[in-house]
């Protein structure tokens, strides 16, 4: 395999474009790019990076019951009491039978309500006198959900396992919950007067979740049952996040080979839907330039032609940014609209710099589309329950 560097405009931008990749099999070889380069900043699916200081192993697992009185692993954004309290709201939706999205969406809204704290207010009678690990002071609300009057006494919204019942029991009750992207779901309990607010939190969540619960957000359930690293076909890991498709790895992630191939090729064959890989807002759905400017992405691509063909970039909670590549035809989104995870987005084809129907599927971090952000997608989507088919 040799690498080939080409043109692309985004717009009127030169970016790099993929290499020619040796036969996936026999008859076929994959040839992929990157997509245009600009950059988009929206603060509402920003959110919280940092890495989990000190949980271990997290080895995927299905039967890990948390320990709320056990040590407790080690965030810099959070203590040992907040971390205690998000033991708590994992431990209530265990007890309750939920499966592990519950604890992530529970987690990330007493997050953004209370960072992890149990509130007293003020302005309720009393709550200053109940353990409390600070004030606050919207309205009448109290405790790591900051739930209102209706929700109970002071003392039951002050009792984290109460809260945390409560809040689960009116999930429950929201059509399709499980399905919904984290802010929908969370916003449907809480009526919080900032709905987007919510989104930012599901990365961390995520990982506390894992962290306290053995690997918990990794899981999928299928038939019933919590499973292991094995969210696809529009099914949705407790992280929020799948497989695009269910194809398998190719050619992989700047390879000795191909050093400035940004993404891996995932072979599928033509028509093969292509799915979000979590929810988001889409950035760019359009035809990407070949070398010589032209928008000529209707037609199978051929090596060196350059450019990503119909291809779409999508912004998720905390900053990642997904991209998907040389699809068939137009892609069923368009730019600016919000998509769920699992929803299909287009098609896979052979369009732009390509000589066999695949998708090139790329990650980036810190909401930088160029090359700079790119990391490898198959480690990132493994860790999320969501591992890509044939991928180490």
């Amino acid at each position: 395999m040799s690498g080939l560097t080409g043109g692309s405009v985004s717009p009127r931008r030169k970016v790099r474009v993929g290499a020619l990749a040796a036969a996936l099999t026999a008859a076929l070889a994959l040839l992929c790019c990157t997509g245009g380069a600009g950059a988009f900043l929206l603060t509402e699916l920003g959110g919280e990076t940092e890495q989990v200081v000190n949980a271990g192993a997290l080895s995927c697992g299905t039967e890990n019951s948390v320990d709320v009185t056990g040590d407790m692993p080690r965030f810099s954004r959070y203590g040992d009491r907040q971390l205690r309290n998000a033991a708590v709201i994992i431990k209530v939706g265990q007890d309750m039978g939920l499966p592990a999205r519950a604890w992530v969406i529970a987690v990330a809204t007493a997050m953004q309500e209370s960072g992890l704290r149990n509130l007293a207010n003020p302005t309720v009678a009393g709550s200053k006198d109940i353990p409390n690990e600070g004030v606050g002071w919207d309205h009448d609300s109290l405790g790591l959900f900051q739930q209102r009057a209706g929700w109970g006494t002071a003392r039951q919204r002050m009792d984290p396992a109460y809260a945390a019942r409560k809040f689960y029991e009116k999930l429950v009750k929201v059509d399709n919950w499980q399905q919904l992207p984290l802010t929908r779901a969370a916003q449907k309990v809480q009526i919080s007067a900032f709905p987007d607010a919510y989104a930012k939190h599901e990365e961390l969540a995520s990982r506390i979740v894992d962290a306290l619960a053995g690997g918990a957000a990794r899981t999928v359930q299928i038939s019933g049952r919590a499973v292991c690293d094995a969210a696809a076909s529009g099914e949705i890991a407790a992280s929020g996040w799948t497989a695009p498709i269910p194809g398998g790895v190719g050619s992989g992630f700047r390879t000795a080979e191909r050093p400035r191939h940004n993404g891996v090729d995932i072979a599928a064959p033509k028509g093969t839907l292509i799915r979000a890989a979590a929810s988001g807002r889409v950035l760019v759905s359009r035809c990407d330039p070949d070398n010589r400017g032209r928008l000529s992405c209707n037609v199978d691509g051929w090596p060196n032609k350059g450019g990503c063909g119909w291809f779409v970039d999508m912004l998720h909670a905390g900053g990642y940014v997904t991209r998907y590549c040389h699809m068939v035809k137009q892609p069923r989104v368009a730019s600016g609209q919000l998509v769920k995870a699992g929803d299909v987005i287009g098609e896979v084809g052979s369009s732009g710099n390509s000589s066999g129907p695949h998708l090139h599927f790329e990650v980036h971090v810190n909401e930088d589309r160029t090359s700079r952000g790119a990391v490898n997608p198959v480690p990132f989507m493994k860790e999320r329950g969501a591992p890509l088919k044939g991928a180490a």
